[in-house]
């Protein structure tokens, strides 16, 4: 039976375009009908339904194909898990064009380095992200979410709860915001030290 090239793409946010990855895949030689996709999910996110899909469509003997390492997964445990399942089933990986046979051990020792790189990456860029966001809140930059309602407004939005006229609805719709922010606006009103 002749070697099927199943392909799998993720990317981690709803707003991430798949086209390069689709075209990718493609390029390597996996029908568009055969290329399964997770979007909005993190490579460190074990429990993605376009991975089951992909790795149920392989067969003994078919490749599974991602144009990266860090589009399959971003942690040594999770590449370990989906090595198993791969070599349990004689599955190959095609990673950019070049396969890896799980069954074979130089194979397996490749995807392992390759895994511990992957994971690597993933923890210098989370490390990068939280020191720059440290400097940013040391020189003021970071502030977090501007809030909906000046101050001003916060305090005419309980005025008016207060004097007993309008509903959380009616204040939510008369200062355009949701009704939670004119109940926390409420609950910092009575609670002045939270």
């Amino acid at each position: 039976m002749a070697e099927i090239k199943v392909g799998y793409a993720r990317c981690s946010t709803d707003e991430q375009d798949l086209t390069a990855q689709r075209n990718a895949l493609e390029a390597l030689g996996v029908k568009p009908d055969r290329i399964y996709v997770d979007h909005g999910f993190t490579g460190t996110n074990r429990d993605r339904p376009g991975l089951r899909e992909a790795l149920a469509a392989c067969r003994a003997g078919d490749a599974l194909v991602v144009t990266k390492l860090d589009r399959l997964a971003r942690s040594m445990p999770d590449a370990r898990d989906i090595a198993d399942e791969l070599t349990a089933r004689e599955v190959k990986l095609n990673l950019g064009g070049s396969t890896h046979d799980p069954t074979d051990p130089v194979g397996r020792l490749l995807f392992n380095v390759l895994a511990m790189v992957a994971e690597f990456e993933a923890d210098l860029i989370s490390a990068r992200t939280k020191e720059g966001m440290k400097v940013a809140r040391a020189k003021g930059r970071l502030r977090g979410k501007k809030p909906k309602l000046s101050v001003a407004q916060e305090r005419h939005l309980v005025e008016l709860h207060r004097a007993g006229g309008h509903t959380g609805a009616e204040l939510a719709e008369l200062f355009n915001v949701a009704r939670s922010t004119v109940y926390r606006a409420i609950q910092r009103s009575q609670n002045p030290a939270t």
